[in-house]
């Protein structure tokens, strides 16, 4: 009852006094309290969520001690030079290629940065399965690239640990450590129990528990000593895991455990033996099964067994079960745990791999005892592993657990070479993967459907279609690729069987039937999974493999592995029953045998330096190894000829994946390999005519002009031929296997890619294929690809096109390269598209024209290839064969005659074929030159097999098969004989002829018979069996159409020609001249020009070239251009020859008048092209420059973009202009600084947004509001600086009765826009420019507006007055019409555009005062944007093209509409102030009402503003000046009174008494130094504002104030209400801009608006005072302004004071200014917690405008359904917000309800956006990217120029 006792004193001191008694010697007492109280805290009975024990447990461990004080002891004696920071999916790490050893090696962010990897190739990368850091592990990366932390070797200096420290730990862990695997014990539940199986609720319950695991396991090296022996120490397992008799729950418990290892369908070892004896039987017959024998599992029987299982069906296929075939049937089924560590990973796979549990065994990893315990213990539970994974629902999840951990054990040499010699690792590995794949096999319907003996994996299967194999795979493939264990499977054959085993069940999976009736109904998208599978499983092993078998010294292993791989060919043959002929209408794209014995071929040859004789097999079973990679060639000619389209699109994909760069060189390229090796070997006419015969061609072969095809319609023979023609092509020049060094294959297949398409870096990466092994040769980011691209590329930097679309960076070829390496043969090879082909040609052919070599359309070039490898010389005698001859003569002849189904590509091939012939020549034909008698070749059409003697060689007769219909037959002169031939050859018929003709008889129709007969030649078998090999002829079974086929007739044609004859003829056909080749041609044939050009060039070039190597053929040519050059042509009347020159002419006819369509096309768009987007030159019809002269002259037209009619504006029928009313925030943004903020990327930074334009308005406007009448208020500021609605237009007008009928037609169209139509949004009909409400156009004035202009001469005083009536007049109200309705309405569009907030300022909202203060700062917001989209400044004068957008001379009609409704109240006028010195009102009722603002504090353009809107309009242009030079005396006041607080007190002094005297002269009213001592002496009467400045401004004016200073000064602080009055005064009156240098643009500004006279003055002689003008005294004027400041009661100096000094000048609106290098910013935000809710956001953003950070579509920060990108870019731009997508590097802009991918700013080294980091390369800040972006921020246009916009439904 001690435990008792102990449990209810305090866990402290209890765990003290425990730990005292436990050191001293005799601690027999102590251990027997501590065994009780844990056997007492320690109970699995109680519930895992009671958190007392595990406070009992830190407390104990701790002994005594606070657990966190024990943590930081613990961690002091920390001796680990590993990092080993283990994390999960999602984190971002980094893999650094330069430092790796292995390629799985990743860094943590802190190590990465802590080492120094400038210039490495490195990345950074979000992890998808989770992983560990490796720095400090050396059997993974090099020791230079460690950080600083784990490069010093800290184990050595670290103090040894005192015994007693860790003492309590180990005695209390193993307990704690028993009982988490109780629980587990106790939770796990069968899946096949009927009980509600919930794993997960388990885990949860016991997350506090592992959570501690975990934190003892970060305690550093000597805790996690202490856990690796508990762990792995078997006695201390022996004695607790089975619990002590007496307790009843502990034995209960170890049953549970021993069922779920039962059930598992694991025994432990003990029980295994005993049952022994009975399966005996079990393991051998396995192999065997695989491999075609019966053994006790044989297909037959497992049939039986499946019915009973209730008849798996899967799509109607059963499966087949094989009994198990591997060597050691313990591998698959026996465990048996030994200690903690293999119990606790047995529990982590039955619950399938719970992250927690997993985290924390990787933790452990550090400790190297441990690590090779727990490597151990994962090999022995790696079929275990398999099993679970196959049944688990979660196999996505479970897969990226298990690599998580496996990755960090094999990827380490050491260990894995460890695992391979104690525990069979390779063993278990083969034989796990052959177990999976027998649970899904089926039976294969290759060849022969019913006999059929193989057995394939079915690729709809989930294990496949899931791709659930790939851990185990990617596992075989991480060790395979360390040296010593990949020698080790090369070595063991019984492995190697087993894995060629493995290999065959993926021999022709996933076949493909031709449809022929009807489409399929259901198309199969298993093919994905299918070419995965091969890919995965098949090749990258292979390739594993291969890199391992590169120098002599391993020439065994090759051999070995080809020996292997033709048995189990034979074996597969013989399953499959295939004797000679493959099955019509079957394909399958697999053939992983086929491909494993041409890589292991191709790399003994290549670098192993064996002889290939000695590797291949006979003749035979050549002949049957190349018939499925030749199906599979001539397949994909059917498919792209669409043979194969009843099968859907599917079979197209699998065509297209076949080639497609990531699996192109482990499958089409070892299939032409094998083929090229067939052909070398086999016989020649054997081989074309197989090739003809699998592309169904053969019958089409004939001289004759018609024929008949047993097995192609008619329109499927031309692609076809082709087909098998660019085959051959392929086939005899294609050297990739054959002799090109790694660097010429990575040339030329960068040159294909690049001639294509340009390509950025990341493409050409993707698109160039790479050994699928990592560790492999050419690795990308390797040397050699840099070199090789710099060397035929070009790179084209990033630019902008102007519609703002954004270019990445992207490579070219250099012109040389175009003009030498391109190589059409190898860019057919590797283009998935066909449409790639052609791009390719049309770049080739727009370099020849760029550079002037050829203006045609061009043929592919010819390029001269790479010499052949001696072993492979057979392969040339394809081009010398007879047969390939005879092909070749029977197309020329065809194309030359014009028959069908011919085309320029037939002859193009044909021509390469003859040129690779002459260009390969075969080295033993020695009689070239001899004239060869003909008399001597008795055996057919041609002498011999050499085409050089087979050109000239003349063909006289032809016998041939053909139609009794054909013209041949009917009994007319042949077309090309004359006469006299033609009734030659009918006696010769009639005598039967000579015996040369009959020899003659057409051999090409007998190629399919010679190939026969020569494959029996060569399989001796009897003639009865073959004749039942052969396939009846199709033409017999073949459907035969209601008209039966005509008979087929033997006639003789005369042909007389030779090759050459016919090449000659073919290219006068071609120039279309009689004698294109004079005789002398051959003279001086220059070859270099021959090299481009179309297909003249080619037969000139391939003339030239026959006749340099031979002499007879010189003298052949020379009088074949003799014969055929005479005058009169033979052939003048044949009716051939005149359908081609129809067809010529008639050609020529269709492209003229194509040529005139296109021309009147070109001409059409262009006249749009200028009418509708000419930017810069405004067009006076479309109203733009309305306020010009000539135009107030009579009404202005419009032209309607609806309807095309034109007419003036009239109040029934308004024109409006199409406008875009958008709220902005770009004015409010602006800062004192010229400087962009920076983005904060520390904590220490901050953005302080006080001192913006938006905050420094506000806060005047309410300073104002707390002491002055609140009317007043409302008329002495601005608002709009934030959430100012801006207008602009594109300058189209319309009808707006046209403009609401075209709404209505949106709204009913159902296509989808991009823009809400029930907002009101629409396009502009002409010009598509996005728009959202239409501007009334004011009706032209007649001619009483020509005394508009006229110079005035009158008064200021009586032009003052005039000014003055003018307000008097009382606002007339319009009359109700059209137009004032629609201008009602242009107005509530406006306030409907912007918030509330942003309008409503009054004290009282909704009062008129609100509505006039928005009016008129409506303008003002109008007014400055377009100043500063002019730059902020006048200088550059002229229309711009912000102009062009700007339609403020409608919107002043319509503002002044509305805002003469109000009419100011006299009394209240400031006009009077400005021009009367006021009667002293007395002082009655006036007083408890707060005062006006004084006009020293109002803001002069807000003015000039109201009163050009509240006066009659049109305002005449002297009342304007006038209004204009009464404002600047106020202006130029208020410029005075600011800077006299800038002075210091006796400067001011100074200032004074000079003015004084001053003040006495003629001028003083106009002399800036009296009425600045005036200004001064006035402001510092009574409540002085000068007492607060004397402190501050002793400060800072260091600097004396000269005359020029303060006269610099006073005209800056004017400046910015010059330039507001002028530009003002350009839209009223349209009075031109004149541009002006910087220096001079405060004179010319005063010119301009009527202040200065226009005389020419000197610059620096303009004194701002000169432009004065009073219309009273100056000095009681201004002694009045300045009394309404000082005679304030309420206010206190410094507030008045700071009213006073408002300076009106701001620095252009900027975006921040971000940091060069995209990490730091991403790794600054990317773990930043949101401000908001103080979580990490999913989705990280930044505000660009003001660096705020939010949660881009968190759930988190929502506030009314609207999420805080959304709220955040209202409250900040007025509902347009620029965000940084941190996680993605992108920039998104949100407009209104709107938002649109805009691009990214940040760049790689070679230009290009990394969208979503995908690529993890370190990224630039491009500043002309950025710049744009900035651009179409200040100007509004985000609209119009990017294109893609969608809703955002308030969720981002």
């Amino acid at each position: 009852m001690m435990a008792a006792s102990l449990l209810r004193r305090d866990k402290k001191t209890t765990a003290a006094h425990l730990k005292t008694d436990l050191t001293r010697t005799d601690n027999s007492s102590g251990l027997r309290q501590l065994q009780e109280l844990l056997d007492a805290v320690l109970n699995p009975e109680k519930p895992a969520a009671d958190t007392e024990a595990l406070d009992w447990c830190k407390c104990l461990i701790a002994g005594g001690e606070g657990f966190e004080e024990f943590c930081k002891t613990v961690r002091s004696y920390d001796n680990a030079t590993l990092c080993g920071l283990v994390w999960t999916a999602n984190f971002v790490a980094y893999r650094c290629r330069t430092c790796g050893i292995s390629p799985c090696m990743s860094l943590c962010a802190e190590c990465f940065n802590n080492g120094d990897h400038t210039g490495h190739d490195f990345n950074m990368f979000r992890s998808q399965a989770g992983g560990a850091c490796d720095c400090g592990d050396s059997n993974v990366m090099r020791d230079s690239g460690f950080c600083r932390r784990h490069r010093l070797r800290t184990g050595e200096n670290v103090p040894s640990i005192p015994r007693d420290l860790l003492l309590m730990s180990e005695m209390v862990l193993p307990r704690f450590i028993l009982c988490i695997i109780q629980y587990l014990r106790d939770g796990y539940i069968e899946p096949d129990t009927s009980a509600e199986r919930d794993l997960q609720k388990v885990l949860q319950q016991l997350e506090p528990q592992i959570t501690f695991l975990e934190e003892l396991t970060k305690m550093g090296g000597a805790m996690r000593t202490v856990l690796t022996k508990i762990l792995t120490n078997q006695q201390t397992y022996k004695e607790l895991s089975m619990g002590q008799e007496e307790n009843l729950y502990a034995k209960k418990n170890y049953d549970k455990y021993l069922s779920a290892l039962k059930n598992s369908g694991l025994v432990s070892v003990e029980e295994k033996i005993q049952g022994a004896a009975a399966d005996v039987a079990e393991g051998g017959a396995g192999a065997m099964v695989l491999l075609g024998t019966t053994g006790p599992g044989s297909p037959d029987e497992s049939a039986k067994e499946d019915d009973q299982d209730g008849g798996q069906f899967v799509g109607q296929r059963k499966r087949v079960k094989l009994s198990s075939s591997t060597k050691d049937p313990y591998i698959i089924d026996s465990l048996k745990h030994k200690c903690f560590l293999e119990e606790l990973l047995f529990w982590t796979i039955k619950f399938e791999f719970p992250q927690k549990m997993v985290t924390f065994l990787l933790n452990m990893l550090p400790d190297q005892d441990y690590k090779i315990t727990f490597t151990k213990t994962f090999v022995q539970h790696y079929a275990f592993i398999m099993k679970t994974l196959m049944k688990s629902h979660e196999s996505d999840t479970m897969s990226n657990r298990i690599v998580h951990i496996s990755v960090q054990l094999f990827s380490n040499e050491e260990l894995a070479r460890h695992m391979t010699e104690e525990c069979q690792l390779l063993d278990i590995m083969v034989t796990v993967l052959l177990y999976m794949m027998e649970s899904c096999l089926i039976k294969s319907e290759l060849q022969d459907e019913e006999n059929n003996r193989h057995v394939v994996v079915n690729c709809s299967e989930a294990l496949l279609k899931n791709n659930t194999y790939w851990p185990l795979v990617s596992d075989f493939i991480n060790i395979l690729s360390h040296q010593s264990v990949a020698k080790k499977f090369l070595e063991d054959h019984s492995l190697l069987v087993l894995w060629m085993s493995f290999v065959s069940f993926f021999q022709g999976m996933n076949l493909n039937k031709r449809e022929l009736n009807e489409h399929v109904e259901f198309e199969s998208q298993t093919y994905y999974a299918a070419f995965a599978a091969e890919l995965e499983a098949c090749a990258q092993p292979m390739w594993g493999l291969l890199t391992h078998c590169k120098v002599k010294e391993t020439q065994e292993y090759t051999k070995t592995v080809v020996r292997y791989c033709l048995e189990t060919l034979q074996i597969w043959f013989d399953a499959i029953g295939f004797i000679d002929e493959p099955a019509p209408n079957q394909v399958t794209f697999h053939l992983p045998l086929h491909r494993y014995y041409a890589m292991f071929l191709s790399r003994a040859v290549k670098c192993q330096g064996l002889d290939l004789d000695s590797l291949l097999p006979d003749q035979e079973m050549l002949m049957k190894i190349m018939v499925h990679p030749l199906q599979i060639q001539a397949c994909l000619s059917e498919i792209h000829s669409n043979m194969w389209v009843r099968n859907g699109l599917q079979i197209k994909g699998q065509a297209m994946t076949y080639v497609q760069s990531h699996f192109c060189n482990s499958m089409i390229d070892p299939d032409i390999f094998l083929l090229q090796v067939c052909a070398s070997r086999l016989d020649p006419d054997y081989f074309i005519s197989s090739v003809f015969e699998r592309f169904k061609v053969v019958d089409l072969l004939t001289m004759a002009s018609q024929h008949q095809n047993a097995v192609l319609d008619s329109e499927q023979e031309r692609p076809m031929l082709e087909g098998a023609l660019t085959f051959l092509v392929i086939l005899t020049s294609l050297r990739i296997h054959l002799g090109m060094t790694d660097d010429e294959i990575l040339r030329s297949e960068m040159v294909s890619q690049l001639c294509m398409n340009d390509r950025t870096h990341s493409a050409l990466l993707d698109l160039i294929p790479e050994n699928p092994n990592p560790k492999s040769g050419i690795v990308p980011g390797s040397c050699s690809f840099e070199d090789v691209l710099s060397a035929v590329s070009d790179f084209k930097a990033p630019v902008f096109e102007p519609g703002g679309s954004m270019q990445q960076g992207m490579y070219t070829p250099k012109a040389e390269v175009w003009e030498k390496e391109f190589d059409p043969i190898m860019v057919v090879l590797r283009t998935v598209y066909r449409r790639d082909v052609q791009s390719a040609m049309d770049r080739y052919s727009a370099f020849l024209k760029q550079y002037g070599i050829h203006t045609g359309n061009p043929w592919p070039p010819y390029k001269e290839r790479t010499p052949l490898h001696p072993s492979y010389k057979g392969l040339i005698r394809l081009l010398h064969c007879k047969t390939l001859h005879i092909v070749i003569f029977t197309l020329l002849y065809k194309i030359w005659m014009d028959h069908q189904n011919m085309s320029e590509h037939v002859l193009c091939m044909v021509l390469y074929l003859i040129e690779l012939g002459l260009d390969n020549q075969v080295q033993d034909c020695k009689e070239d030159e001899e004239p060869c008698i003909e008399e001597h070749c008795h055996d057919s059409w041609f002498p011999g097999t050499n085409l050089l003697s087979n050109l000239h060689h003349v063909i006289n007769f032809v016998r041939v098969r053909v139609p009794e219909t054909a013209p041949e037959v009917k009994k007319e002169t042949p077309p090309s004989t004359s006469a006299e031939a033609s009734s030659y050859g009918q006696n010769s018929r009639r005598l039967s002829g000579n015996w040369r003709e009959n020899l003659r008889e057409a051999q090409v129709f007998s190629l399919v018979a010679e190939r026969r007969r020569k494959f029996q030649e060569i399989i001796n078998r009897n003639n009865t069996e073959a004749s039942q090999v052969v396939r009846p002829k199709s033409s017999s079974t073949r459907w035969v159409s209601p008209g039966t086929p005509p008979q087929l007739v033997t006639e003789i044609l005369e042909i007389r020609e030779s090759m050459l004859s016919l090449l000659v003829k073919l290219h006068q056909k071609m120039s279309s001249k009689q004698n294109s080749l004079s005789a002398s041609w051959l003279e001086d044939p220059d070859t270099s020009r021959h090299a481009h050009g179309d297909g003249i060039t080619a037969i000139e070039r391939i003339l030239a070239k026959a006749a340099t190597r031979s002499c007879q053929i010189k003298r052949s040519i020379q009088d074949i251009c003799g014969k055929v050059c005479p005058p009169v042509p033979p052939k003048k009347n044949s009716p051939s020859d005149k359908k081609t020159m129809d067809k010529e002419e008639r050609r020529q006819r269709a492209r003229e008048r194509q040529q005139k369509l296109l021309a009147e096309f070109a001409s059409r768009q262009k006249s749009f092209m200028e009418t509708a987007m000419d930017v810069e030159s405004p067009e006076p019809e479309a109203a733009m420059d309305l306020g010009s002269a000539e135009v107030m002259e009579s009404e202005v037209l419009y032209d309607c973009v609806i309807c095309g009619q034109s007419g003036p504006s009239t109040e029934d029928r308004p024109t409006g202009l199409v406008v875009l009313l958008q709220a902005s925030s770009v004015l409010g943004h602006r800062c004192k600084n010229k400087q962009p903020k920076q983005l904060p990327t520390s904590d220490e930074e901050h953005i302080y947004l006080a001192d913006t334009c938006g905050v420094a308005h506000d806060v005047r406007l309410s300073l104002m509001q707390q002491f002055f009448k609140d009317s007043s208020c409302l008329q002495s500021v601005s608002i709009g600086w934030d959430g100012g609605v801006y207008v602009q237009t594109c300058g189209h007008t319309l009808h707006i009765d046209c403009h609401k009928s075209y709404m209505e037609s949106l709204r009913n169209d159902q296509v989808l826009q991009g823009f809400s139509v029930d907002k009101g949004e629409f396009t502009c009909p002409l010009c598509r420019q996005f728009a959202n409400s239409v501007l009334p156009c004011r009706p032209g004035r007649g001619t009483e507006t020509s005394g508009w202009h006229t110079p005035t001469n009158k008064a200021t005083r009586v032009l003052v007055k005039e000014v003055e009536d003018l307000q008097e007049k009382l606002g007339l109200f319009p009359t109700e019409s059209n137009l004032s309705k629609e201008m009602e309405l242009v107005i509530k569009d406006i306030k409907n555009t912007t918030q509330k907030k942003y309008m409503d300022y009054g004290k009282n909202p909704g009062s008129p005062d609100n509505d006039f203060l928005f009016m008129y700062s409506l303008a003002r917001t109008n007014l400055e944007l377009e100043l500063v989209h002019r730059g902020g400044n006048l200088c550059s004068g002229g229309a711009s093209a912000a102009a062009k957008r700007s339609c403020l001379n409608q919107l002043f009609h319509v503002l002044a509409m509305h805002m003469r409704l109000y009419s100011i109240d006299s009394a209240y006028n400031p006009w009077t102030k400005l021009t009367q010195i006021a009667r002293q009102k007395e002082a009655d009722g006036f007083d408890e009402e707060r005062p006006e603002v004084p006009m020293l504090f109002r803001d002069v353009p807000s003015l000039l503003i109201i009163f050009v809107l509240t006066m009659p309009q049109p305002l005449r242009k002297e009342h304007f000046t006038c209004v204009i030079k009464m404002l600047y005396n106020l202006q130029f006041t208020q410029a005075l009174a600011a800077l006299s607080t800038k002075l210091s007190p006796e400067e001011r002094q100074a200032w004074v008494t000079s003015g004084a005297l001053k003040k006495n002269t003629l001028n003083a009213e106009k002399s800036s130094n009296a009425l600045l001592s005036h200004v001064i002496n006035e402001l510092s009467k009574d409540k002085s504002v000068y007492k607060v400045t004397s402190e501050e401004t002793t400060m800072l004016s260091a600097s004396v104030w000269s005359p020029q200073s303060i006269e610099f000064s006073l005209q800056q602080f004017c400046l910015p209400f010059l330039r507001l009055a002028c530009l003002l005064q350009h839209h009223l009156y349209g009075d031109n801009l004149t541009g002006c240098l910087e220096e001079e643009e405060f004179s010319s500004l005063a010119v301009c608006l009527g202040l200065l006279s226009a005389a020419p003055q000197p610059p620096g002689a303009v004194h701002s005072a000169s432009c004065l003008e009073w219309p009273f005294n100056a000095f009681d004027l201004v002694t009045q302004w300045c009394d309404e400041v000082t005679g304030l009661s309420q206010m206190q100096p410094e507030q008045s004071l700071s009213l006073l000094v408002q300076d009106p000048q701001w620095a252009p609106p900027r975006l921040l200014q971000l940091p060069d290098n995209y990490s730091i910013i991403f790794q600054y935000y990317h773990r930043k917690a949101c401000t908001a809710c103080k979580k990490v956001p999913k989705d990280p953003a930044l505000c660009l405008v003001c660096g705020a950070f939010v949660c881009l579509k968190g759930g988190c920060c929502k506030q009314q359904g609207t999420c805080e990108c959304v709220l955040h870019s209202q409250h900040c731009g007025a509902a347009t917000g620029i965000f940084l997508l941190i996680n993605a590097s992108v920039i998104i802009i949100i407009r209104g309800h709107r938002f649109c991918l805009w691009g990214s700013v940040y760049l790689d080294a070679h230009g290009e956006e990394d969208r979503d980091l995908r690529r993890g390369k370190p990224l630039f800040l491009c500043e002309e990217r950025y710049r744009v972006l900035e651009q179409q921020w200040v100007s509004h246009t985000f609209d119009h120029i990017n294109k893609r916009w969608g809703p955002h439904y308030n969720g981002l």
